[in-house]
């Protein structure tokens, strides 16, 4: 019988205020974007909450969709489009796939209907949002905070990874897994509870996979210029042999995939490889778009005419 309707329909989870966890974070000698002084100086009204922070609302809505499969082989694959400060609300939004698909679209909404960011998400199958928004992407032209980086450029070495429950992840990420899951916007058992997770081990939240991806990426030793303040433009979380489990320890490789730049912008995208401990059975990747402010490295306008 033929179907009365295909209008498509989509999944939506609750309005959450996501909460900044990143005011004290450092790097480079100086504070983030995320801090609000930062923030305003570089034109911004407030320091933004982590984009990857979005991430969780839609893990419910995806593991209805397809179940433990989502957290063994899933893809969330974003493109950040406005900034959400604390005490604002977001929901998410997943596109119900037709029977049998792997791939749907994605979305975060403000209350008021600003667009937050938009993804695909998926098991594995086909091109991402991410992948088909970097095969369109153009030459980048004359860098200038980026001029040292090039396309296919690895990381110096293998890096050791690791998050346990009541670790501090440094500078860059100053809170514990324990301190995030207090406030993350979707509680579950799974991420602290061993005997409540179908693996038999707390997992790592989606949100935090970011956060052990990028944790200790100064190792990498890419030579960008600075002082420079950067932030997530793209962003991509994929398992491959998930889930990822506290107190595990991997070694991550990362890889220079891709330049470019805005008017605002230079833009490297990092591949960063997440393994096993003996490095060689990957569990998943993480595609990061870096993008650094121009006005925030100092006399730009200057030295780039």
């Amino acid at each position: 019988m033929t179907q009365a309707f295909d209008t498509p329909l989509a999944l939506c989870g609750p309005l959450r205020q996501p909460r900044q966890m990143l005011a004290d974070q450092e790097y480079g000698g100086h504070s983030s974007i995320h801090d609000d002084a930062m923030a305003a100086k570089l034109g911004f009204r407030a320091g933004p909450i982590e984009g990857p922070t979005h991430f969780s609302q839609f893990v419910p809505l995806l593991a209805a969709l397809w179940g433990r499969a989502w957290f063994e082989r899933g893809c969330l694959s974003a493109h950040y489009q406005n900034m959400v400060v604390e005490g604002e609300s977001v929901r998410a939004f997943v596109e119900q796939p037709a029977p049998g698909a792997t791939r749907t679209r994605a979305w975060a909404e403000k209350a008021d209907g600003t667009p937050v960011l938009e993804a695909s998400a998926s098991l594995g199958d086909g091109p991402t949002l991410l992948e088909e928004r970097m095969a369109q992407l153009r030459p980048p032209g004359e860098l200038l905070i980026l001029a040292d980086l090039r396309v296919g450029m690895s990381g110096r070495a293998d890096e050791r990874l690791r998050m346990d429950a009541d670790q501090h992840m440094g500078a860059l990420y100053p809170f514990s897994l324990r301190q995030k899951l207090e406030r993350i916007t979707e509680p579950s058992p799974w991420y602290h509870d061993a005997a409540a997770s179908p693996w038999g081990r707390p997992i790592i939240p989606l949100e935090m996979v970011s956060v052990l991806a990028e944790y200790s990426n100064a190792q990498a030793g890419f030579p960008v210029k600075g002082p420079v303040v950067g932030l997530f433009a793209d962003q991509q979380i994929c398992m491959v042999d998930g889930p990822l489990f506290v107190g595990e320890d991997y070694v991550a490789r990362r890889e220079i995939v891709a330049l470019s730049q805005s008017k605002r912008t230079e833009s490297y995208w990092v591949r960063t490889r997440l393994f096993d401990a003996s490095g060689r059975t990957l569990k998943a990747e993480v595609l990061l778009n870096h993008a650094t402010l121009k006005d925030s490295f100092a006399g730009y306008a200057a030295v780039s005419r």
